[in-house]
């Protein structure tokens, strides 16, 4: 993210904006279509004087600090949780992709991931909250029949 520039964003095949750069890691191609919201926080800081110094598209701070930022947040919140920015990452998958019916392919190439087995961790999670949802909808299927049966 820190190395992205205003040259990392082309028009794509659909004529809207994408994000068009290579893993750091693997060095593999990785285009991703910016959301609104991602296009939004890119105007933001486009005159922020780090974005102006580094040509880059957000301010470069140091995981480090990010890091430092997200503590100081989690405290003023009431979070008990170590927040970091690695965390977000897996909050992306879980709670913004695989949530909301991105299918787990396509979330493993957004997050770069060689092997589905790798993104599919991420799935487990879901799993979970799948069966928490699930037993809470028997739970009120299960009283709204008892409520039907005691009117019958």
């Amino acid at each position: 993210m820190n190395k992205l520039t205003r040259e990392n964003i082309v028009k794509g095949i659909d004529g809207n904006d994408w994000i068009i750069t290579k893993r750091q890691k693997t060095k593999t191609s990785v285009k991703i279509p910016l959301l609104e919201k991602a296009k939004e926080l890119i105007y933001k800081y486009e005159n922020h004087p780090r974005v102006i110094s580094s040509n880059s598209l957000f301010p470069v701070l140091s995981n480090q600090k990010i890091n430092s930022y997200l503590k100081e947040i989690a405290n003023l919140c009431g979070i008990k949780k170590n927040l970091t920015f690695h965390m977000a990452r897996h909050t992306f998958v879980t709670t913004i992709t695989l949530s909301n019916g991105v299918p787990i392919e396509t979330v493993s190439k957004l997050l770069g991931h060689t092997k589905i087995a790798t993104t599919q961790i991420y799935a487990r999670v879901i799993e979970r909250k799948v069966n928490e949802d699930m037993n809470v909808l028997k739970n009120k299927l299960s009283s709204a029949n008892t409520k039907n049966r005691k009117a019958n």
